[in-house]
């Protein structure tokens, strides 16, 4: 799959930032120091619902080593929070909403003087009844969590006629499926560091997935111009999601500004379980209509989620589920209705595919069942319905170009149709069971502006600098984004200078989320490039007096194909541009073709493009004890263009993983999960041997033809999983996760124990 006209796109190159990360030479914000720094910890609400009658700091502030304590009158700017709505507080005021919401600040010398200030603050509640079922939030008459309501937000989608095809169908399958709230667990708490520089100017470093949104939010906080305010990612341990909230910064924000000192704040684990986002648990109805010959013809859809005490990006997931609710399959009749609600719970917000894992979940168990009522094979029903060339989504969107699901399948088939052949008892006790899936993506934000920018700048010595503010997590876009600049101006990457993700220096990329970086970043980082490039051909072809069609770039070098000594390097090219007075940083920018979604019937073109993906999963259960091992995955995702197969391959077998905990594993219960030794996630021992297959149905409007594989590849997994069992035992699990209470019921109901 490597054109080789191309150097560095399609090609392994070392991740940048990898080197640091080995010897431990990286600084991530809990390593930073500065004299004079002040220690903070927050003091939390221990109640789900309550009025704020009083706080009493008194004793605190009399405790040594206790700098200050601050409350939500101390804010000198405005006290809200949020992506997309601004329902959150830094500081609660009169009103706490979850166990977990802060209330008070406490700066101290050191954390052991913090920690005692902080026992000592007193707080006067009067408690108001929780409500903890996103149902009940909904019902006429119940208690508003927030002045305007518990409703945070409604998608329908529509087309044809989904009540008069059910009645053609020769086949309805109608089930319900939950799943459960999921914790990030990424190795690096939540942490940061700020400080007043020289210049008056609030520094912030902080591990975060959108540095340029924490500047505008701590800026709103502070009451500050936005260039007051600079926020530098810190070298970051993993995100998934819940660090596109503003967690520390605002914190440690406020009292660098407030106290004109260093102020530095890091969550515990037990923190970070307690008060960040998680992945929304949901309740999907799901009635699915089929033909006799296979085609699916009509879907219904009513899904319910709980975004816990704030939205976060909850409206994001509420829109996401509905326009992914019918999977990478065409169904001309349908509707979709997705209504989330304000609870008392934990706050939910983005994880790893931001509603799609669970949607997946219940299309993919749709397929299944449908299949046995058919008499058909999964994957035979799976690829009669998959979306093709010219296919309209659910949004009615008409998909013109890299539609690789077909692909995916075929690629996976050879795997699949072999393990359907070994026998499913291994055993008295032990059973067997293949399981596939597949999945659609959209790429980037839901129907909204979604831009990105970045600058490329030439130095007078020819050296390329790389200025961009995309956030790199551990996925890797950096690498990416360089490798992307140093094709199209004809370097190795490693000899391009990069400066990433801090706002004074680079401007915004937008949130390392929704899988984007490599897409929308990757073309603005490649428009940069091209801009550079026409200089650099422009003024060569003058100084060499030759066509500029005769030449090509490479190694800091503009050369002629026919007659390599006739040349000029950048850095001469740069000086005479200097003179006659030619910019040498240019700015790229980009952002995807979409439309929004009509209200009322969700139609339009909420994504530049889809990327999709299919996995085999193989399974071995021991009915006595309802142990399910995963024995392999085998996993083919269309990526348009693997910009770093290595790359790809990572972030494939990280999907894996974090897809095995969804489905068999993972389940974080409110009030209860207190931290990792209550919460199970999978490790090396739980990992099956994984097979990648890179399916590459070029992208038109990518950077060399790329698309995404961040969130895609984690969303296949647990349903392949879940069918595998369901192969495996001849009983269905509708409730993930998928653990050994579950499939021992399971086994127990198919008369198996």
């Amino acid at each position: 799959m490597n054109d080789k006209s191309l150097r560095n796109v399609g090609t392994t190159v070392l991740r940048i930032g990898a080197r640091e990360r080995v010897l431990g030479s990286a600084k991530f914000a809990s390593d930073l120091h500065r004299d004079g720094m002040v220690t903070l910890l927050a003091l939390r609400s221990d109640r789900p619902h309550a009025r704020i009658l009083s706080v009493d700091a008194s004793q605190a502030v009399l405790t040594p080593g206790c700098v200050r304590v601050f409350t939500y009158e101390d804010i000198p700017g405005r006290n809200r929070l949020g992506i997309i709505n601004k329902d959150q507080y830094l500081l609660a005021e009169d009103k706490i909403r979850f166990v977990g919401d802060p209330v008070a600040l406490v700066a101290a010398e050191t954390y052991e003087s913090a920690h005692t200030a902080l026992a000592s603050i007193h707080i006067d509640y009067e408690d108001l009844p929780a409500i903890l079922d996103p149902e009940e939030a909904l019902r006429p008459g119940a208690i508003k969590i927030h002045e305007n309501g518990n409703l945070l937000g409604r998608r329908v989608i529509k087309r044809g006629s989904p009540e008069a095809a059910f009645k053609q169908a020769d086949v309805v399958v109608e089930r319900i499926y939950t799943t459960s709230y999921v914790e990030h667990t990424y190795l690096e708490p939540d942490s940061g560091m700020a400080y007043l520089d020289d210049d008056g100017i609030l520094v912030i470093h902080a591990s975060t997935q959108n540095p340029h949104y924490d500047q505008k939010d701590v800026a709103d906080l502070l009451g500050l111009d936005e260039r007051k305010v600079r926020v530098i990612q810190a070298a970051t341990g993993g995100g998934f999601g819940s660090k596109l909230d503003l967690n520390v910064q605002g914190f440690v924000g406020l009292a660098a500004y407030l106290l004109k000192r260093p102020a530095k704040m890091v969550y515990t684990r037990e923190e970070a379980f307690l008060c960040t986002p998680k992945r929304h648990p949901l309740k999907i109805i799901y009635k699915s209509g089929a033909t006799r010959d296979g085609r699916l013809i009509a879907a219904d859809v009513k899904i319910i989620g709980d975004t816990g005490a704030y939205a976060s990006y909850g409206l994001a997931v509420v829109t996401r589920t509905a326009v992914h609710a019918t999977g990478p399959y065409e169904i001309p009749n349908i509707h979709i209705e997705s209504t989330f609600a304000y609870t008392n719970n934990p706050i939910a917000g983005a994880m790893r595919g931001f509603g799609v894992p669970q949607i997946a979940f219940a299309h993919e168990s749709q397929m299944d069942l449908l299949a046995h009522e058919l008499g058909l094979t999964p994957l035979e029903i799976r690829r009669r319905n998959a979306l093709r060339i010219g296919s309209l989504t659910a949004t009615r969107q008409e998909l013109k170009a890299s539609v690789g699901i077909g692909a995916t399948l075929e690629a996976v088939a050879p795997f699949y149709e072999k393990a359907q052949k070994i026998d499913n008892r291994q055993g008295r006790y032990c059973r067997r069971g293949v399981g596939i899936a597949s999945m659609i993506y959209g790429i980037g934000n839901t129907g909204v502006q979604n831009p990105s920018s970045a600058q490329i700048e030439l130095s007078n010595d020819g050296k390329v600098t790389l200025f961009s503010g995309a956030a790199d997590i551990g996925q890797g876009s950096s690498t990416i984004l360089v490798q992307i600049a140093a094709e199209e101006l004809g370097l190795l990457p490693d000899t391009i200078q990069l400066v990433m993700a801090d706002t004074l220096l680079t401007t915004s990329a937008g949130a390392s989320s929704a899988s984007r970086q490599t897409y929308i970043s990757g073309n603005a980082v490649l428009d940069a490039a091209r801009k550079l490039r026409e200089v650099l051909l422009s003024q060569a072809a003058t100084i060499l007096k030759i066509d500029r069609g005769d030449l090509v770039l490479e190694d800091g070098v503009v050369k002629s194909r026919t007659n390599h000594q006739n040349s000029v390097s950048f850095e001469k090219i740069a000086q005479r541009a200097l003179r006659a007075g030619l910019p040498l940083k240019w700015q790229g920018y980009f952002d995807p073709a979409t439309t929004p979604l009509d209200p009322e019937t969700g139609s339009g073109a909420p994504y530049g493009t889809y990327a999709f993906a299919t996995h085999v999963a193989e399974v071995e259960i021991e009915i006595l004890t309802g142990e399910v091992k995963v024995l392999r995955v085998i996993a083919a995702h269309d990526v348009g263009k693997a910009i770093n197969p290595g790359n790809v391959q990572g972030q494939i077998y990280s999907g894996v993983a974090m897809g095995v905990g969804f489905a068999l594993m993972e389940e974080f219960h409110p009030g209860k999960t207190e931290s990792m030794k209550d919460y199970q996630i999978p490790s090396c021992a739980d990992m099956p041997q994984v097979t990648t297959i890179i399916v590459e149905d070029f992208e038109p409007t990518g950077p060399y033809g790329a698309k995404g594989v961040g969130e895609p590849a984690l969303i296949p997994t647990a349903p392949a999983i879940v069918n595998a069992i369901a192969d495996a035992l001849g009983v269905r699990i509708y409730d993930l996760p998928a653990n050994l209470e579950r499939v021992l019921k399971a086994a127990s109901t198919a008369g198996n124990s």
